[in-house]
């Protein structure tokens, strides 16, 4: 079989990989692939931080549809579990994760990188979820995620209209969290993951689950996930490391294992 979707690891830090030219369509055996990179990338203890990256011209322009022309209802029925499971993977990596957004993140490809922790995007990026020009709606999660990053009323306006919005606008909104030129899109995402990937391993998955379990739930079901969390990580080398060396050494010169 034909990989598209593929997991490069150097320093800690790995590389989910789409490429499927000439725009990356997320196809079903894209997606297929997508989840099970996703879970190595959680699995493996020798990553330590995620980047997706669609190359340097695309992140990835949606999905394939012309095989999504071919699907009935009852074949959607049996598909869209799948479709959201593969995204979902990719959301729940217990790991930093960073989208390197170039060139066209629209429909799914947005929906992928909404999975991310944060979206760095180069100045050539559009973003958007044109699904509504087909007469859909989203169906990886944009609706729920997108909803969450940027608010209802701005998904709507995105959603209802099917529009795209420039990097300089995805960055005002809060659906891009950086803008760089976009030949150094990849370079500064894993600048971000190269610096996560030498933290407390422990600790940052602790965070990463508080905040988004905890935005799943209620205010006091989350601030007892927190507290469960919290306490949880003074079991761990991560927080005997990190007192000791604030202790003996002073704030931020501890090295984690």
């Amino acid at each position: 079989m034909t990989r598209f979707v593929t997991l490069d690891v150097e320093d800690a830090v790995g590389t989910i990989r789409l490429a499927r030219p000439p725009m990356n369509a997320l196809d079903v055996a894209m997606q297929d692939q997508l989840k099970e990179v996703a879970e190595e990338a959680a699995a493996r203890a020798d990553v330590r931080a995620v980047v997706i990256y669609g190359g340097e011209k695309v992140f990835a322009a949606g999905a394939d549809i012309k095989e999504m022309q071919r699907m009935s209802y009852t074949d959607m029925v049996q598909r869209g579990g799948a479709l959201q499971d593969a995204f979902t993977a990719v959301a729940r990596i217990p790991k930093p994760v960073v989208a390197a957004v170039t060139g066209y993140a629209l429909g799914g490809g947005c929906e992928l990188a909404l999975c991310a922790d944060i979206r760095i995007a180069g100045d050539n990026a559009k973003l958007g979820q044109p699904e509504i020009l087909l007469g859909l709606i989203p169906g990886a999660g944009g609706t729920q995620r997108l909803a969450r990053l940027v608010g209802p009323a701005k998904t709507k306006d995105l959603i209802f209209t099917g529009r795209m919005v420039r990097a300089d606008e995805a960055l005002r909104i809060g659906l891009v969290d950086q803008v760089v030129p976009a030949e150094e899109v990849y370079s500064a995402a894993l600048a971000w993951a190269g610096k996560l990937a030498t933290g407390p391993a422990w600790a940052l998955r602790a965070a990463k689950e508080a905040v988004d379990r905890g935005l799943e739930s209620d205010i006091d079901s989350g601030l007892a996930l927190e507290r469960t969390l919290f306490a949880g990580l003074f079991a761990t080398e991560d927080r005997d490391t990190g007192m000791r060396s604030f202790v003996e050494d002073g704030p931020g010169k501890a090295k984690f294992a």
